[in-house]
């Protein structure tokens, strides 16, 4: 295959993002804000430290079910099993949302849950969709999630439309988020995620209703970097990688300076769980129909509070070492992002595109799409996008067979 670039003339969950990222954050305003320079007031007292570390985020109101599930809702989320509580709640009725995800799903799919404990003695939830019975499996997609999400909310519906297309999908959510172990939301070493990614995706690779078949990578927003770091890793588990709206480079207009940069890996080091980098309502930047948006609150164990400072000065190291590295990324690629995407700039994966080594690469911009371009645009969109995915893994896999 050739290297194609395409303009896709087609007509998250709430943001789950780090805010430095977005094209919306005066990091410079923000330590003003956050450390208070202005006052005599010591940012390291221990009172102040205590405060900022337990407080957690009042959680909206959901609209449309009972006061009881809105409390189990409102519940601290920062260990797994909160988290399980509140998802096994609500685990019937995010199937029934009025989303083309849910309301499309394909019947027949096989799926199945489980717990693998890593190398670190984590719990990891693990989930997979295969075609129903009597169906070839043609390929095998590893799905890696963005910041704050988990793969049993949208991604359940593009799941099973990829399964029905002939494909074993599986999925994980990473140590710290979703129905995984570890503190919510905190990525104390970027590199243990994607060491999480590579341990748990080559045993599934060895289950028997796919050893052998081609193996693709996926990634969305934050979990394109982490796909991206696992393809550097170990390049050779790979036949190939699908990219989402990838966070593999932050543009130069959003880097911050240096000295700031130095204060907060400073910090992180100090109170790494800490939450202080601040966060920002970025659903009508990130979900481009109002109905949609709407629906992400229903995506109740998603980390939404403000980004943990070691979780921060973890992204920003993984951007930084993709981007030093990318010209060494030689393997297939399928990079799709909405051309209107103002959380991680389409300009970033031009730049992938065009500097990565890969001899069969593809870039498609979707015209007038926003950041989540698989579960906040128009259902016709939602549906091309997913379709892309397929022909592209279809194509690849004829050449394999």
């Amino acid at each position: 295959m050739g290297s194609t670039m395409e303009l896709a003339l087609t007509s998250t969950h709430r943001p789950l993002l780090l805010r430095g990222f977005s094209q919306n954050l005066n990091f410079s305003d923000f330590l003003g804000r956050t450390f208070n320079t202005s006052s005599n007031i010591p940012f390291s007292r221990t009172r102040w430290v205590t405060k900022t570390i337990v407080m957690s985020q009042n959680k909206t109101r959901i609209e449309g079910i009972s006061d009881e599930l809105n409390k189990i809702a409102s519940q601290n989320l920062d260990h797994a099993h909160a988290r399980r509580r509140v998802r096994s709640a609500f685990a019937d009725i995010q199937q029934q949302l009025d989303h083309v995800l849910f309301k499309m799903a394909p019947s027949g799919i096989r799926t199945d849950e489980w717990y693998e404990i890593n190398s670190n003695g984590q719990e990891i939830f693990c989930k997979s969709w295969l075609p129903k019975s009597g169906v070839k499996i043609k390929g095998v997609l590893c799905f890696c999630h963005g910041y704050g999400d988990t793969c049993t909310f949208f991604f359940e519906g593009i799941a099973k439309q990829i399964a029905a297309s002939g494909y074993g999908v599986y999925a994980i959510d990473h140590p710290g988020f979703g129905l995984s172990e570890g503190l919510h939301g905190y990525v104390p070493d970027f590199d243990a995620i994607v060491d999480n990614v590579l341990e748990q995706y080559k045993k599934m690779k060895g289950r028997p209703e796919i050893i052998g078949l081609p193996c693709f990578i996926f990634g969305q927003s934050m979990g394109g970097a982490v796909a991206l770091k696992a393809l550097l890793k170990d390049p050779h588990e790979w036949d190939g990688i699908v990219l989402v709206a990838p966070m593999c480079k932050i543009a130069e207009d959003m880097t911050p300076p240096v000295p700031l940069q130095k204060i907060l890996i400073l910090l992180s080091r100090v109170m790494p769980s800490a939450k202080l980098v601040p966060t920002k309502d970025l659903s009508e930047l990130a979900l481009r129909e109002t109905e949609k948006r709407k629906l992400a609150s229903y995506n109740v164990i998603c980390y939404s509070d403000k980004t943990r400072l070691k979780t921060a000065v973890e992204l920003l190291n993984a951007t930084k070492y993709i981007e030093s590295q990318v010209e060494k990324v030689a393997s297939p690629m399928l990079i799709l992002h909405g051309a209107s995407d103002k959380v991680t700039d389409p300009q970033v994966s031009r730049f992938l595109y065009e500097k990565c080594s890969s001899e069969d690469k593809t870039l498609k911009l979707y015209e007038g799409s926003y950041h989540c371009i698989l579960e906040g645009e128009p259902d016709d969109t939602i549906l091309t996008v997913i379709n892309d995915i397929i022909s592209w893994l279809d194509s690849r896999c004829l050449t394999k067979s």
